[in-house]
């Protein structure tokens, strides 16, 4: 018999307080507090890039890192600071983050792959530009996708995961009357990606997940100032039509939130003319060649011949 390979690093580790807690939860509980957990994951994957296994300190510092410059640029975008177009210099990010080359192509690629930025070759990054058609599309999946995922969450919903749909209502509640237009626009986002989790799906709500953070490219790009993303009686309306297991009402609810969200977008935004600086919400920092005035040029006088 051939020997067993040798567990990883992960699996040989003890199991934590969480998972040997939820192996004591009655079945019902378990299962909602498993994809409470899951769905945390989605919406961390939403907002942050994927990191891997930290092997060392120097490495998690480096990942905190990239994650503080990919979230500072997805900030952007949902505040409005960020527009269509909007260049992303390397040298520039290097400079306003203090890194090197390599960390901001690492987060510029990972941008790229979640539809935020276009890479052009030899001309560098900038923000995305969906097109008409590109956002009648997404949209359109993403309608028929939340249709399917809410009859089964109608289906498959607990008393604890009316809980945590009620808090998340809190928080966007909260985030809504302190005008904090970043953390509501993640929020509004998450609430539909806790309402999928409910499904019981782990293919479709990846498939959401990715349509989301379309959507909220775009939504962030295009929507007038000053509008919420999501309408919180809105999503107050589809957690009642759960919570009294109307699949009809929930999903018809649903349909007209997105509806309603697509007529919102705005793709005539005119652009700004700031610095990137002030686009990502940073502190103006001098150009290099500015820092130390070069001196004035020197004036030979001219030699008479004799």
């Amino acid at each position: 018999m051939p020997s067993e390979k040798p567990l990883s690093h992960a699996r040989r580790q003890a199991p934590d307080a969480a998972a040997v807690t939820t192996s004591t939860m009655p079945d019902a509980a378990r299962a909602s507090s498993v994809r409470e957990r899951d769905t945390g994951t989605r919406l961390l994957s939403l907002h942050t890039p994927v990191a891997a296994s930290a092997v060392d300190d120097e490495q998690s510092a480096e990942m905190r890192i990239e994650t503080h410059i990919y979230r500072t640029i997805v900030d952007g975008v949902l505040a409005h600071r960020l527009t269509p177009g909007t260049k992303l210099p390397e040298p520039e990010l290097c400079q306003l983050f203090d890194v090197g080359r390599a960390v901001v192509r690492r987060v510029l690629d990972r941008l790229a792959h979640d539809g935020i930025v276009t890479l052009r070759p030899n001309k560098g990054a900038v923000i995305a530009e969906p097109t008409p058609q590109e956002t009648r599309e997404i949209f359109e999946a993403r309608r028929a996708l939340e249709r399917s995922l809410v009859a089964l969450a109608v289906e498959r919903v607990t008393h604890d995961d009316l809980a945590m749909l009620r808090r998340q209502l809190d928080a966007e509640h909260a985030a809504m009357h302190r005008f904090d237009q970043p953390s509501w626009a993640r929020l509004a986002s998450d609430f539909h990606l806790r309402v999928a989790a409910l499904a019981g799906n782990a293919v479709l709500l990846r498939y959401l997940t990715e349509l989301i953070s379309r959507c909220s490219l775009i939504v962030g790009l295009y929507e007038p100032p000053g509008y919420a993303p999501c309408e919180h009686d809105e999503h107050t309306a589809i957690v009642a039509c759960i919570e009294q297991r109307d699949a009809e009402g929930a999903i018809a609810r649903m349909q007209s939130h997105l509806e309603e969200l697509e007529r919102r977008i705005e793709t005539t935004r005119m652009r700004g003319q700031k610095s990137l600086a002030s686009l990502l919400g940073l502190p103006e920092v001098a150009p290099a060649e500015d820092a130390v005035p070069a001196p004035p040029p020197v004036k030979r006088a001219s030699r008479k011949r004799g």
